[in-house]
């Protein structure tokens, strides 16, 4: 048994008592003093333990007792308290001061432990804490506790403090809105009786605060707790995750995040009904959270995704907890419906992300493309943020759709953000820099509904517009990628421009003409080995009159590869279907383009088109 023993005067005695030592508090055959062994006490060792007389009046008592002054003094110190502790401490010295007490104690319930836990302080700052078990029906203070009796005893031995054995005290149960929270014990031999009656008002006022702040508690936990799965809600898992991620940057460590997505729960929810979804989405929670550290954080993320937060966890190890979780979901079954089947993404700090709200992204991102991607052998497949290719088709989609879901809640752009992520991209190869310019493309492109796959069909063309008038491959290759990012401006265009259903007014049409210019500034002049793709994109609106735009450049002025990506450009927009007309036949465009050479393009250039033109497309 050990004893840690403090001094409250600079003198301090570190003691531990072992079997096969002398124990001065060992009689009775080797039976301690403090009973059944449940009663731990922790003691300050002080100079005035020899001769305490409890019989006596110590350290400032007031023989005259003002009870106004009394409460005056307690109310104004205990209201700026925020803890049971505090208030219990401005009780104590106001009882030993005030009152005359020797000693007091606080004894609060635990539920869980079926127990009290009792903290005593004696007049001379030295500590001791006890438990009692709730089983202990004949102990005075589970009597006082049950019975919600004030009980008065002659002797306190029961508490195991051998110095003050024979000290008289009373049990108060406290009480208040007729709950019992526990105990309040006051010890002296000789305390006028008034000072009994002031004591106690100051014990309804200890049991108030001790409900006041449970209840707030309660009320605080329920803020952040979901109602049907018992886990964490979005509000308080999103405040998690920002406690762990400051701590990881602190102690520079990891911190992974994996989201389960329960698949089909919205045709579950309609051919068996919302209860039996909520009886899957219960069920789910449940086993993730008996499966999972204690230390990891699950929480309820959406309307049938449960996420978990798992510190100090790196990105391998992560996954290898979503494999073993994805086991148990895959072996779990249900009524009517069979094995859980669910959408895993994973993602970690800091190696996919630093900020919070990326982290999240990056993990629904993985999570859709497990989605995407389906089961193998009866389980879907656990997919890491750090293991995607960010510029594939599935990928992008897959980001696109969780910006889509997230954006009225944290304005993120979607195209913004592939824009970042181009330029953070390491450009490798030009076979590299060829998928990562066709995927950035056509996701913009997709934010017109009308011209999805635009940018490819325009490159394709002017690619061959190059070609048939012999340019070197170096710089057919340098159009067909300045082709590909012709309209990458659009960035910057509001949807309700580019979406527009009907032909567009002055004030619009002076917006969607900026592109070009946001294009060069936005994407291009940031990456050094796309700067020559510039002319190209910033000119393929300049028409050979000079009426074009944004330069009004004419003739030759205008860069050779600007003048093919222009033809291109036109070419597929006149075939093309739009919000305000159906798109016209190959034939008809030629003969627009015919009836625009020298005009609007330069007519060599229109005359070499015309004649691949029927070769390239078929109409879309």
């Amino acid at each position: 048994m050990k004893f840690d023993q403090k001094s409250t005067e600079n003198n301090k005695i570190n003691s531990v008592t072992d079997g096969n030592q002398s124990n001065p508090i060992v009689n009775r055959g080797g039976q301690t003093l403090y009973g059944n062994g449940l009663i731990t006490p922790r003691k300050t060792a002080n100079r005035l333990y020899g001769g305490y007389n409890h019989s006596q009046r110590f350290y400032g008592y007031q023989s005259s007792v003002d009870s106004f002054d009394i409460f005056y003094e307690f109310c104004s110190t205990a209201k700026v308290k925020e803890t049971v502790d505090e208030v219990f401490a401005t009780l104590h010295s106001i009882a030993i001061t005030k009152l005359g007490y020797n000693f007091t104690a606080i004894g609060l319930v635990n539920t869980q432990s079926n127990c009290v836990n009792i903290k005593l302080l004696d007049r001379i700052g030295n500590t001791f804490s006890s438990r009692i078990l709730l089983s202990e029906t004949q102990n005075p203070i589970i009597q006082a506790f049950n019975n919600k009796t004030t009980i008065n005893i002659n002797n306190i031995g029961f508490l195991n403090m051998p110095y003050m054995n024979n000290s008289p005290g009373m049990i108060i149960p406290m009480v208040s809105q007729n709950q019992c929270v526990g105990v309040f014990i006051a010890g002296s031999s000789s305390v006028e009786q008034h000072c009994n009656g002031i004591l106690s008002v100051l014990i309804d006022y200890l049991s108030l605060f001790i409900i006041n702040k449970e209840l707030s508690e309660q009320v605080n936990q329920n803020i952040d707790v979901d109602a049907l799965t018992g886990l964490k809600n979005h509000r308080g898992f999103q405040e998690a995750l920002r406690n762990e991620l400051k701590k990881a940057e602190k102690e520079n460590k990891p911190v992974s995040t994996i989201i389960f997505d329960i698949n089909n729960i919205s045709q579950i929810n309609r051919e068996y009904g919302h209860a039996k979804g909520d009886e899957i989405i219960k069920l789910v929670s449940e086993k993730i959270k008996q499966n999972i550290r204690n230390a990891d954080i699950a929480g309820r993320y959406g309307g049938d995704e449960i996420a978990v937060i798992l510190p100090d966890l790196d990105n391998s190890e992560a996954c290898y907890i979503a494999e073993y979780l994805n086991y148990i979901l895959s072996c779990t079954l249900v009524d009517d419906i069979g094995p859980v089947k669910v959408s895993i993404g994973v993602a970690t700090y800091p190696t996919c992300a630093k900020d919070q709200e990326k982290l999240l992204i990056l993990a629904e991102q993985a999570m859709f493309i497990s989605k995407n991607k389906g089961y193998k052998n009866g389980m879907s497949l656990v997919v890491t943020a750090q293991d995607i290719n960010f510029w594939n088709d599935t990928a992008l989609d897959s980001f696109a759709a969780v910006l889509a879901k997230r954006h009225a809640q944290l304005g993120i752009n979607f195209e913004e953000e592939l824009v970042k992520k181009f330029h953070s991209e390491s450009l490798n190869s030009n076979s590299h820099l060829l998928d990562v310019v066709t995927s950035l493309a056509g996701a913009i492109d997709a934010k017109d509904t009308y011209t999805r796959g635009h940018s490819q069909s325009v490159s394709r063309y002017a690619e061959a517009l190059a070609r048939a008038i012999n340019l070197p491959e170096e710089e057919v290759e340098r159009i067909k990628l300045g082709a590909m990012l012709h309209d990458v401006g659009k960035i910057g265009i509001p949807e309700s421009v580019l979406r527009k259903p009907t032909q567009l007014n002055d004030e619009e049409w002076e917006i969607m003409k900026q592109h070009p210019s946001i294009g060069v500034k936005k994407v291009l002049e940031p990456i050094e080995s796309l700067r020559d793709l510039i002319p190209m994109v910033e000119h393929h609106h300049e028409h050979w009159d000079g009426s074009g735009y944004p330069a009004k450049l004419k003739g030759e002025q205008i860069p050779l590869g600007a003048r093919i990506v222009a033809i291109a450009d036109s070419f597929h927009a006149l075939i093309s279907d739009r919000p305000y007309r159906k798109g016209l036949s190959v034939d008809k465009a030629i003969e627009i383009l015919k009836v625009g050479a020298g005009i609007q393009w330069d007519k060599n250039l229109v005359r070499k088109f015309i004649i691949i033109a029927p070769s390239l497309c078929t109409k879309v």
